[in-house]
């Protein structure tokens, strides 16, 4: 075993030795599969062989099980080494071009190599400690068991992606219909075992800076999820922020889930499936207390303004950008809610002129806090600024507002020396599409006709947003197009969802997994701001502020009393019923067509929000053909109207979308040589007889971990998430061509990579400027970490610079430009059985830190914290070497 042993610590060595020779060069870090499988198998015999003979005792259970979890390891390999090597020969085809190598299919492969290099460390750290008085085999045999666990979940996707391969056509991220296989992949999400990616494993795919704070929020979330049913009677109306009383409990409750992560997996997984919308939106608005806004103002950067203001909704006219002569009449937004006000954020680093106005003190609203502004006779006020970046927050559609997004924007503003307007467009599902839309449309608007009270020459403008409000910079910019008015000189969009729907695709498989992105709360969260919330509407009862204080208070003694033990046992012992949730979705979406819609708004506006929000859902969901007096009738309520009563085509009023008009909808030549190399990867549907309830995905004699229960995985289809206005992926041609220049930042290991690669890649064919820049092992979210990490501050750091660019370049580019370093999916396409891990810059810095063997966990393991501390590829690759 020694010899084998050190056969395989050699071939690995050479691999290594090949990618640090590479690291002054600056070339792509890559590594030998062959090398990672062959370390794996000579660990695993070694460990096997030395526990298979163990002698019987207290231990002798714990050995048993560490030679039952290498020797499965070893059988999950030797299948997936030829399906990771067949992957590295195509994937890099679905590349957005050869400087940008990302894909959801490279992202797999790297998941998994990722896993094989966290067991290949683990095995290494059992072979120097096993025979120490002080190793504990019950320990390592569930940190074996629990990524042993992670490998036969993620063999199970591997295969699923083979089916994609086999479906799609080439060069297709996604398989463009929501039943077959995207009603497949959701069938297996519901019912596959996912706990085991949320305890010991959480968060191993990502950067080590980055894991302890995944760990702390999946440590909060099951501890919020297990106090949130007692105050079920304390949540107020439309989803506020739940009482103080809930995180105080459930910090009191955490420790449990802290010492036991099989019952944090367990927990985590039972939330992330059952509870609904609203619970997701209370717990991401915890963030924004004034408890914790306050510690995080307190480490994030100074700025001189910092104003919540409120926009009454009063109509305004603005000239069209081919012929200013000619002017514009913009409403204010009305769907669903009818018209209201619209709420923003001004942030400023300086005090510039216009910002501290008597017309703009007047739109201040007071948010419970003293105002951030710097006044006084002898205050300086610097000239407006030439540039002004309009930000739209990310949250699903259904949660926060610009102030859980404040410590990078003003880091921002400091950074760009320009004032910041962040938009707090109304939020599903109170508000569902187009609310969210109109509100962010109207805002930029209006910071167009009002740019001197914002500290703004009107010069340049520049759209940002992450996640959802990347969707809404997109969208925005093709209504702006659409009505002729303006149109901003840029969009920087992070993680953008581009695509609304259920398709399915090789990144998406990653929600099985994702510790913040998981399948079943992104379809809850995109179902409610589609307006298709299955949800039934419940009222929950309100409470007096004293009422709360008291029952907050005698739930707070009560906890207190239990002590720990009581706690572990009570959770047990406690039900697992779901809790009951108002919804105030009163209409669900149904329409006979699978094109995009042709809806219309309502004609009338009901004093009545409520409604008239359901009047607005039943009118988006019908398609129909509306005649000239139809069209005249709903142009009194369309949000833009010309002056010279020219029609102006509204987001309810898209034309539908023809695959002939949508480019990556047209399959190319596929030269047949490929052909060959395609079909030895993708795999047809397993043949032989099926059960029609329940088809087998899987080859034969392979069956991934199940779950206790299934997911609720209600997802209603509607044609309005192919309305290209909430999904521009699905945009015709000619909608995309009148975009400004667009910078997209995406995450390789996000399930929404490949909205991300494909919408570049359609802008990109369609000759629309477009850059790319995609960095490694950060979560979806990242900006909103940006605080946490030299990584997600260098992250948060491209965002900026990608909007400088926007402000300084006096042309748009002709084509995608590369970035510097931090584009950790860096150069040239890898060779065939050959992947990159990591960037140089980056590795080069952690080599520099170094890991021991036998004492880089030992202490950490005695806490059974020790995904605190997992190593990375380049450290697992330094300690086999």
């Amino acid at each position: 075993m020694a010899t084998a042993k050190k056969s395989g610590s050699g071939v690995l060595e050479k691999a290594v030795s090949r990618r640090r020779s590479s690291k002054h060069k600056e070339v792509p870090i890559v590594m030998d599969t062959k090398a990672v499988f062959t370390a794996l198998y000579d660990v695993c015999e070694e460990n096997a062989a030395f526990f298979s003979g163990a002698t019987k005792g207290q231990s002798g259970d714990a050995a048993q099980r560490l030679v039952d979890a290498m020797t499965i390891i070893q059988e999950h390999a030797r299948s997936l080494e030829p399906v990771i090597s067949g992957f590295a020969a195509i994937y890099h085809h679905f590349d957005f071009d050869p400087h940008v190598p990302a894909n959801g299919y490279r992202s797999l492969v790297k998941v998994v190599r990722c896993c094989l290099l966290h067991i290949i460390h683990k095995g290494r750290y059992i072979s120097s400690n096993r025979r120490s008085i002080f190793f504990r085999a019950s320990h390592n045999a569930s940190e074996m068991e629990a990524y042993c666990s992670a490998l036969c979940q993620l063999r199970a996707l591997l295969y699923l992606a083979q089916r994609l391969l086999h479906d799609n056509s080439h060069g297709n991220l996604f398989f463009q219909e929501e039943s077959g296989l995207s009603q497949s992949f959701l069938r297996e999400y519901a019912s596959m075992h996912k706990g085991c990616f949320y305890g010991r494993c959480v968060g191993f795919q990502f950067t080590p800076a980055i894991r302890p704070c995944l760990q702390s929020i999946a440590i909060s979330l099951v501890a919020f999820g297990d106090n949130y049913k007692k105050h079920q009677s304390g949540i107020v109306e439309a989803g506020d922020i739940a009482p103080y009383g809930v995180a105080a409990s459930s910090f009191l409750t955490s420790g449990k889930y802290a010492i036991d992560p099989e019952l944090r997996g367990q927990e985590y997984e039972r939330i992330t499936q059952n509870l609904d919308v609203h619970f997701w939106k209370t717990f991401w608005n915890v963030t924004e207390t004034e408890v914790l806004s306050s510690l995080v103002s307190l480490t994030a950067t100074t700025v001189k303004v910092n104003r919540a203001l409120s926009v009454p909704p009063v109509a305004f006219d603005l000239p069209l950008a081919a012929d200013p002569t000619r002017t514009v009449t913009l409403c204010p937004p009305a769907a669903h809610l009818g018209p209201g006000p619209v709420q923003m954020r001004l942030i400023s680093h300086e005090l510039r002129e216009g910002q501290d106005s008597e017309k703009l003190l007047a739109l201040c609203r007071s948010e419970g806090g003293p105002i951030t502004i710097s006044l006084g006779l002898k205050t300086k006020r610097s000239p407006p600024s030439p540039w002004l970046v309009l930000h739209f927050h990310g949250g699903g559609f259904v949660a926060q507002t610009s102030k859980s997004h404040e410590p990078y924007l003003r880091s921002w503003s400091h950074d760009l020396n320009a004032p910041v307007l962040s938009v707090d467009y109304s939020l599903a599902p109170e508000a569902p599409f187009p609310r969210a839309l109109e509100e962010c449309f109207y805002a930029y608007c209006w910071a167009i006709k009002n740019h001197n009270l914002l500290g703004w020459t009107g010069e340049r403008v520049c759209l940002a947003g992450d996640s959802a409000g990347g969707n809404l910079c997109v969208t925005v910019s093709m209504r702006a197009a659409a009505h002729g008015v303006r149109m901003p000189d840029g969009i920087v969009a992070a993680y953008p969802a581009t695509l609304l729907t259920v398709y399915a695709s090789p990144s998406r498989l990653l929600s099985l997994m994702d510790p913040l992105l998981p399948l079943s709360v992104l379809s809850r969260c995109l179902s409610a701001y589609a307006g298709t919330d299955p949800q039934v509407e419940k009222q929950v009862e309100k409470v007096s502020t004293l009422s709360m204080v008291k029952r907050d208070a005698s739930l707070l003694l009560r906890d207190f009393k239990q002590g720990a033990s009581n706690w572990i046992h009570s959770l047990l012992d406690r039900g697992s019923a779901d809790a009951v949730r108002k919804s105030v979705s009163e209409a669900s979406l149904t329409s006979p067509h699978v094109d995009p819609p042709v809806p219309h708004e309502g004609s009338e506006y009901s004093l009545e929000k409520g409604t008239l929000r359901s009047q607005t859902c039943q009118d988006l969901g019908t398609h129909t053909n509306s005649t000239a007096s139809n069209v005249q009738k709903n142009a009194n309520h369309l949000s833009t109207t010309t002056a010279n009563h020219n029609s102006i085509p509204d987001i309810t009023m898209t034309p539908e979308s023809k695959p002939e008009d949508v480019s990556f909808y047209l399959c190319k030549e596929v030269d047949p040589s490929m052909s060959e190399i395609f079909s030895s990867v993708a795999i047809p549907p397993p043949g032989g007889e099926e059960d029609p309830e329940r088809p087998c995905e899987f080859p034969e004699g392979f069956e991934p971990l199940r779950s206790e229960q299934l997911a609720e995985m209600n997802v209603q289809s509607s044609p309005i998430v192919r309305n290209p206005y909430m999904s521009p992926l699905l945009a015709p041609d000619n909608m995309l061509k009148g975009l400004p220049p667009v910078h997209i930042v995406a995450c390789h290991l996000d399930p929404m990579l490949d909205d991300s690669v494909m919408f570049a890649k359609r802008l990109q064919n369609i000759g629309q400027p477009v850059t790319l820049c995609v960095v490694d092992d950060l979560p979806h979210g990242f900006l909103s970490l940006s605080q946490l990490s030299r990584e997600t501050r260098e992250a948060a750091n491209v965002c900026m610079e990608r909007i400088k660019d926007v402000f300084t370049m006096k042309d748009p580019p002709p084509e995608m430009r590369k970035h510097r370093k931090l584009e950790q999916t860096n150069p040239k396409p890898s060779a065939t059985k050959r992947d990159h891990t990591r960037l140089s810059e980056v590795t080069a810095l952690e080599e520099e830190e170094g890991l021991s063997v036998t004492g880089g966990a030992s202490v950490v393991e005695e806490a059974g914290l020790t995904g605190f501390y997992t190593p990375t590829n380049a450290e697992a690759e330094k300690i086999l070497a």
